[in-house]
């Protein structure tokens, strides 16, 4: 976690306040941009903007036509960022996504080496069907999501601040795929569920969709500012009621610990990084909703896109025909 600023350290409650009451507005401006395009998304709106202002990145997953690139392409020109997208394929190299050097020749007929930049070199950058590319590709991207970087030819190259990742996955398809290795799923802040929209959503989908008078979002925002609304969310107290709560929720999740669920299905529970991610991810729901501190509610609410791809179920609890939404859905109520 970034260690704060001595500058930052000396704001008074009243600057934070204010800050964050600006915040609140900005946000509601982003929110309102966004919902011009997305419709009967809310819950996956609000996850995809709470890991980006938290600083994180995002695995969206669900079965195609669902807006996932829209969204995406709507974050991006919303906060104002620079978003760009990869499509993986099984034949997708890591060359192809952080760049490679290539040989120049000058009017001397002197060679040299010059790098050229990658896809990866983008503020919001979109890892369509993630699934699909090879192990050796996925590596790479978990480099630059991990360390905010690359390196190519032993040269260390930094990316662009703010740098997202918005993955996207299809649950349902396996044939042609590479399934995420933990480690790399452990750098998604948050696993986002994408469900069909409701009856009304997919009405206004095709009335307003189809025509000649799409809409578009709008640019209410810029990276300058996405990235002082990231600092302010490290800054939000939280009480120490929510951090037992985070605490109480994530060791419960790990078997040994005493808890009859986690004992019974759970093969490998999460680690401190879901910890942390709660930690951050709170504040940034509670600012989100135009709150200015973080409530045990958000707690639960994120429980499940926080902790789902973070913990794996054993083989009886497969068997049985369970889900790891069932059990962390009974390890909240086990907290409440």
């Amino acid at each position: 976690m970034t260690m704060m600023q001595p500058q930052e350290a000396t704001l008074s409650n009243d600057a934070v306040i204010a800050m964050a009451e600006t915040a609140l507005a900005d946000i509601a401006k982003v929110r309102e941009s966004v919902g011009r395009v997305i419709f009967g998304q809310e819950s996956v709106v609000e996850q995809s903007l709470v890991a980006i202002l938290a600083g994180g990145h995002a695995l969206l997953v669900g079965v195609p036509g669902l807006a996932k690139t829209k969204l995406v392409d709507t974050l991006g020109v919303a906060l104002g960022l620079d978003a760009r997208r990869i499509q993986f394929t099984p034949d997708l190299m890591p060359s192809d996504i952080v760049g490679t050097e290539v040989m120049d020749q000058d009017e001397t007929g002197r060679r040299s080496f010059r790098y050229v930049k990658g896809p990866v070199f983008a503020q919001l950058l979109m890892a369509d069907e993630i699934n699909r590319a090879s192990p050796r590709t996925q590596s790479a991207l978990l480099q630059a999501m991990q360390e905010y970087h690359v390196t190519v030819a032993g040269e260390r190259h930094d990316l662009p601040a703010p740098f997202h990742v918005l993955a996207t996955q299809n649950p349902l398809e396996q044939e042609g795929t590479y399934p995420l290795p933990e480690a790399q799923l452990d750098r998604f802040l948050m696993q986002v569920d994408v469900y069909y929209p409701d009856i009304a959503a997919e009405r206004r989908i095709l009335l307003e969709t189809t025509g000649n008078d799409n809409q578009s979002a709008e640019a209410v925002m810029t990276a300058k500012r996405l990235r002082e609304i990231q600092s302010l969310v490290r800054r939000m107290p939280v009480a120490e009621s929510v951090v037992e709560a985070i605490l109480q929720l994530v060791r419960s999740a790990r078997p040994g610990n005493g808890n009859s669920h986690a004992d019974t299905h759970v093969a490998w529970g999460p680690g401190p990084r879901a910890s942390q991610a709660l930690m951050t991810c709170v504040r940034a729901r509670a600012l989100y909703d135009g709150r200015l501190a973080p409530s045990i509610d958000d707690v639960m609410g994120l429980a499940e896109p926080i902790l789902q791809h973070r913990m794996a179920l054993n083989f009886s609890a497969r068997a049985e025909g369970m889900s790891v939404r069932e059990v962390i859905g009974a390890l909240k109520r086990d907290a409440a």
